[in-house]
């Protein structure tokens, strides 16, 4: 049965090869007419099924490349190449055949995410006991704060905290990290990833929908329902290719008088590198990138990123590393170190910033007690408000505490340092000194881009103006846009040139201007949600280094696309010229033909390999000399 599966899977091909075997048989048996009469009958009914399928395209907008095969099939039943035609019909059925498989081949890693994605979840009964009874659940109706039983070699159902002491995970299929890494108790563990050797229980942070692996998984299926760029690509070589194609057959028609020397010089018109080729390698490129570790949101995304010329990005998260630890406290007017800790870490409770994160840490460390809120506001980009035991805290950036603390003072602030500034009560009451210091990869990243045609690189960011420019010193990037609001970012990245523009993000806030820009890259590792929605490429390891990954296997890919393109145009124009003497017959040039597409595509296959990209190891001097060639404001 396994056999006879693609029978069925590809009736056009069964039929086609059906009545190409008869056709052949009644010719041997001296009844040619039958089988003419039998060609032209089937050949015809493929070319108004061709014809219907094209006008549809045309409809929608899409040029018909089927329209050289449609001239060629009728041109050689015209002349009496009837097997010539059936060749033809066979070529273009056929080719749903051959695209299926290559397809498959090339979207094997996207399609081994889907594969794998977690169904059940183990969810303890008595989570507070020793027991490990559990009761078999869709993983869809895990709710929060359910304990879970993940055993030996399981997928993790969905993002939680290790429970257990220790656990070691392979996180491969999300990260592209080969080897295993231990989480200690009270560390993250994102669905998808494999237990090890060992039981351990996790307690679910998110539901299944909003976990790591379902939201990948959600990105692949957006990416393979994409098919933008191939008809872009078609489009663009359909035209000049027909015309061509059409005026070297009727040249040879008028210089030899013969009709017959028209169909020869057809049949080698082949469409399929536009039609099948191209795809193919669109596909290969979505899943090499895949398997590293980035997630591009359909062939579209592909060809943009190989084109980009401008760069711009945020700070926090994207060119640091995101995790910003308190260094200093600074009490003014009167009021306590503690003081100021406590009450700035209890209304960070109700923030989604990330210096909120380092701020609550620290108060925690020092076992400063949280106090719950009476009401509590988020100013996005600005601070958060709260009012606790009846005192206003506000917590935020320096302009936005000064609207409301007249008195605030600004602080004098060390390379890679942040300030949350404090107001009590309409009064200034400190400076929290953070520290987020740039990702170690993040200077050899920018040389990188630099060298590789991105010819303009900017730093936009809704942190202060001596913080990002400290940052965007050691990094090596000289134009700065600081303390911008949301709008003002989508703003500036639609006024960047030379065109396309890609934009680098990690937070809820970055979101706009993601969506905004040419290219939106999330730094989508740490569940960014908003982000990752609104970008077209989501990086699934925390490293900014997969930037590079990204826009390299974009232009290799396009490389290939549109070599595999030139290579059967070339090939295809190059046989008709030789066609227009009359050497190669209507059925031997059909048979050609065939060939010039399995190499087309063939070579499309590339797109799954290709050169991996060598970080540059930029040193000061290199950073400095940036700086001279465009000098920054000082502090």
């Amino acid at each position: 049965m396994r056999f006879l599966r693609p029978l069925w899977r590809y009736p056009s091909i069964t039929i086609t090869v059906v009545v190409f075997v008869g056709v052949l048989v009644l010719h041997g048996v001296d009844a040619a007419a039958v089988g003419r009469w039998i060609a032209t009958g089937y050949v015809a009914v493929f070319v108004v099924w061709t014809l219907v399928g094209m006008v549809r395209d045309v409809l929608r907008g899409h040029v018909g490349l089927d329209i050289l095969a449609i001239v060629a099939m009728v041109a050689t039943l015209a002349v009496g190449e009837y097997i010539a035609s059936l060749i033809i019909v066979l070529m273009l059925s056929g080719g749903e055949a051959l695209e299926d498989f290559a397809a498959r081949r090339a979207k094997r890693d996207l399609s081994a995410l889907l594969d794998r994605s977690p169904r059940i979840a183990h969810v303890l009964a008595h989570p507070h006991e020793d027991s490990d009874a559990v009761e078999d659940r869709p993983v869809e109706d895990v709710a929060i704060g359910d304990v879970l039983l993940v055993r030996p070699s399981e997928i993790v159902p969905v993002d939680g905290v290790l429970l257990t002491d220790t656990g070691t995970f392979d996180e491969s299929s999300l990260t592209g990290e080969s080897m295993p890494v231990t989480r200690g108790s009270g560390g993250e563990v994102l669905s998808g990833a494999i237990n090890g050797s060992r039981a351990v229980r996790i307690r679910a942070v998110r539901t299944s929908v909003d976990s790591q692996y379902q939201q990948i998984v959600a990105l692949v299926h957006a990416a393979e329902d994409s098919h933008a760029p191939v008809v872009r690509l078609a489009d663009r070589f359909a035209i000049p290719f027909t015309a061509v194609s059409l005026a070297l057959a009727g040249t040879a028609w008028a210089i030899s008088g013969d009709a017959t020397r028209f169909a020869e010089v057809l049949v080698l018109a082949t469409p399929c590198p536009l039609l099948i080729a191209a795809p193919v390698a669109f596909l290969g490129g979505l899943s090499r990138a895949a398997k590293a570790g980035v997630i591009m949101k359909g062939g579209a995304v592909i060809e943009q990123i190989a084109r980009v010329r401008s760069a711009a990005f945020d700070k926090t998260g994207t060119l640091t590393q995101g995790r910003p630890e308190l260094v200093d406290v600074r009490p003014a007017n009167g009021f306590g170190t503690d003081e100021i800790l406590q009450l700035a870490a209890s209304a960070e409770q109700y923030s989604t910033h990330v210096l909120a994160e380092g701020i609550r840490g620290a108060a925690e460390a020092r076992g400063l007690v949280l106090r719950s809120a009476a009401e509590a506001r988020e100013e996005a980009t600005n601070g958060v408000v709260a009012v606790i035991d009846g005192r206003e805290v506000v917590v935020g950036k320096p302009a936005y505490v000064t609207a409301l603390a007249p008195d605030t003072v600004r602080a004098t602030l060390d390379v890679s340092q942040a300030a949350a500034y404090i107001a009590i009560d309409g009064r200034f009451a400190g400076v929290l000194v953070l520290a987020d210091h740039p990702r170690p990869e993040a200077a050899a990243v920018i040389t990188w881009l630099r060298t590789h045609e991105v010819d303009r690189i900017v730093m936009l960011t809704g942190d202060v103006g001596s913080t990002a420019e400290s940052v965007a010193h050691q990094v090596g990037i000289a134009e700065i846009h600081a303390e911008l609001l949301p709008p003002e970012k989508v703003g500036l990245a639609a006024e960047l040139h030379p065109r396309p523009v890609m934009m680098v993000g990690d937070g809820v806030n970055d979101a706009p201007v993601l969506a905004a820009a040419d290219i939106g890259v999330a730094m989508g590792a740490k569940g960014a949600t908003a982000a990752g929605d609104a970008a077209d490429v989501v990086i699934l390891v925390d490293s900014l280094a997969k930037l590079v990954d990204a826009v390299s296997i974009g232009r290799h890919t396009l490389r290939v696309a549109l070599t595999a393109i030139w290579i059967g145009i070339g090939l295809s124009i190059g046989l008709m010229i030789v066609a227009m003497t009359g050497i190669i017959p209507a059925v031997v040039g059909a048979l050609v033909q065939e060939l010039v597409d399995l190499a087309t595509i063939l070579y499309a296959l590339r797109a799954l390999r290709g050169p991996s990209p060598v970080l540059p190891a930029p040193s000061v001097s290199r950073s400095r000399n940036t700086e001279e060639a465009a000098p920054l404001p000082a502090d």
